[in-house]
């Protein structure tokens, strides 16, 4: 049955209050970012885009920049081997401590994040291990490979087996199997996985400060500034990793398109 003109109405309404709600805030941090003012007030009565021109010039942000990347990047890796192989033990295959596995690997995604880093932090001090980017990588590797494992998970769910056996019957060897049908059937999921965990591990805030020690992301440095030493340049280095985010987002959704036109035009 076909909705009602109404219903439609009220969808559409729906959707755009949805969508304001979630973006608005964004909207007005995009403001902050180019007012000359030192706090943001409407209307805007000087406006200075210099702060993104500092924002790009900063050392300081450079250095961020490269900590959160190195971060992000490191996990995102991991993540998807990690959570690749733990899709495989959690969704295809039966073992005896399938069942144990599969609850034991949710637990940390249950956990408060500042208790998972408090726990973390207390537990390199008592190995004697010095806080640095590389203990964050460790802590959020604890907190987002789970949730890696989980979402490939879901499209190891819908594996068909019958084409390992098949190709098995084939006389194809465990090895080609993998590579050639696992691996390709489940590549969409562990995409999907990597997307989340580097944006996951990019914004992470409350692991990070426990665990970086001398060493600062992206979103300490951006609370730290908040708390003392407000300036225009807190909302600019934001929008702009907006943006970044975005633009990752982009370039995974059209990668796709991209590689299968790559195919047809090199089989044409």
């Amino acid at each position: 049955m076909k909705p009602s003109g109404l219903s439609r109405a009220g969808l559409l309404l729906y959707g755009i209050l949805t969508l304001a709600f979630l973006y608005l805030p964004l909207v007005a941090v995009a403001f902050a970012s180019i007012s000359k003012a030192r706090y943001l007030s409407f209307p805007i009565r000087r406006y200075d885009t210099g702060w993104y021109a500092q924002a790009m010039a900063s050392d300081t942000v450079r250095d961020l920049l490269l900590v959160s990347l190195k971060v992000a990047g490191i996990v995102t890796v991991i993540s998807m081997v990690v959570g690749f192989f733990g899709a495989l033990a959690f969704a295809r295959y039966h073992w005896r401590f399938r069942g144990l596995f599969q609850k034991t690997i949710l637990l940390p995604i249950f956990f408060p994040q500042t208790v998972l880093g408090l726990a973390l932090l207390m537990w390199f001090n008592a190995l004697g291990v010095v806080p640095s980017w590389h203990t964050a990588v460790v802590a959020h590797l604890v907190w987002i490979s789970p949730i890696a494992t989980l979402i490939i998970a879901i499209r190891a769910y819908s594996f068909d087996a019958t084409l390992e056996e098949a190709a098995r019957d084939m006389g194809c060897s465990t090895l080609q199997i993998f590579r050639e049908i696992t691996v390709p059937l489940l590549m969409p999921g562990v995409i999907s996985a990597g997307l989340f965990a580097f944006l996951l591990s990019w914004g992470n805030f409350p692991l990070s400060l426990f665990t970086t020690g001398a060493d600062s992301t992206l979103p300490e440095w951006l609370y730290a500034k908040m708390v003392a030493g407000y300036s225009p340049l807190v909302p600019t280095v934001g929008v702009l990793s907006v943006f970044a985010s975005a633009a990752l987002l982009g370039v995974a959704l059209l990668a796709p398109s991209l590689v299968r036109l790559w195919r047809q035009r090199a089989a044409g």
